[in-house]
């Protein structure tokens, strides 16, 4: 019998229908590197991009050179442009303003062929601190609101280069996604006095038949009205409303359950697309109680058609619980960074 769950965050109601569903093994996406040789983001090609922002390296070399592990660009073919002001208008009822912002691309490893999951600790890291310097950096542009981080993972998600990389973008409002996530806490906070997500976690772990993998510092779940199959939540454990607020001693913890839990992911689901996506506190909110960050992860595993469209309602074929059951069974192979899936009936 198909269940209709509430998101009790943001009031959004999905629709849990096991009857349409596969098994995870069943799904049957597979993205792979073919590898090109032209790539922009393999070394000795850094001269096909933009200067570089920001890079980490092993050596002291020049910048826009090889010998990198690391490199932070903007976007060739930006969303939002950093250059100009604002110019907010209207023209009779509608307003616009000019698409002032940043649009840059974190180019997480110099090798063509790993993705994060395949990644050393040290590697993963590095992607975390680079995440964090590119906001702290941002944030003092007065003209901006919002930061936004996120990663698209193959061709269906809407990664246009196989060369692993994220992306961070810049606005100068609010989006609305955002505004109805904030909302949802503030009322939640204003009624119970207390973070919803903060009270999520301690009901995943209470429950226990969504939570994925649990670190000291962060928590991988399957949240209770998932909009998509497999859809997966990584949230630290202590309440911080920024990226940037959690211990810099918290850093290898979130580096390692993100890889941890993207590598579940790519075996469980044969290394099908997916997007994750950095939510934050806006930029000039000041108020650190009532929204907790965290880290959405989407695999690509069915379309989205008329009647989501229509209503807003998302029909999702894969019980969280069947999820976090499946996924659990995925099991790490340390020595290699890779994983392994048992056979599940």
């Amino acid at each position: 019998m198909p269940e209709l769950r509430k998101d009790p965050i943001i009031g959004r109601w999905v629709i849990i229908s096991t009857e349409r569903g596969k098994r995870p093994s069943d799904f049957g996406v597979t993205e792979k590197r073919v590898g090109n040789k032209l790539c922009p983001f393999c070394p000795g090609n850094e001269s096909a991009t933009p200067p570089e922002i920001l890079s980490f390296r092993t050596d002291n070399g020049k910048p826009d050179s090889p010998g990198w592990t690391l490199r932070v660009i903007p976007n060739k073919f930006p969303a939002l442009r950093i250059e100009g002001d604002l110019n907010r208008r209207g023209h009779g009822i509608f307003d616009m303003m000019t698409g002032i912002g940043a649009h840059e691309v974190i180019i997480e490893t110099p090798d063509h062929f790993i993705d994060f999951p395949d990644m050393d600790e040290k590697a993963a890291q590095d992607v975390i601190w680079a995440y964090r310097s590119r906001i702290n950096d941002l944030k003092k542009d007065p003209r901006f609101r919002y930061i936004m981080i996120f990663k698209n993972f193959g061709e269906a998600a809407g990664a246009s280069l196989e060369h692993a990389h994220s992306q961070l973008i810049a606005t100068p409002i609010v989006p609305k996604r955002v505004l109805e996530e904030l909302e949802g806490a503030k009322r939640y906070y204003q009624f119970k006095e207390r973070c919803i997500f903060c009270d999520i976690v301690r009901q995943e772990i209470s429950d226990g038949v969504r939570v994925v993998s649990q670190n000291d510092n962060f928590i991988a779940i399957e949240p209770f009205a998932p909009r998509l199959p497999f859809e997966t939540w990584i949230l630290p454990l202590e309440h911080y409303s920024t990226l940037e607020d959690i211990p810099e001693k918290a850093i290898p913890d979130l580096a390692s359950l993100l890889k941890e839990t993207l590598g579940r992911l790519a075996i469980a689901l044969n290394n099908a697309p997916y997007n994750f996506i950095l939510h934050t506190r806006p930029i000039m909110d000041n108020n650190n109680k009532e929204y907790h960050w965290h880290i959405e992860i989407m695999p690509k595993l069915t379309k989205v058609a008329g009647f989501e469209w229509g209503t807003g309602f998302y029909i999702n074929p894969t019980a969280p619980e069947d999820a976090a059951k499946y996924l659990k069974e995925v099991q790490l192979k340390p020595s290699e960074s890779k994983v392994i899936v048992d056979n599940v009936k």
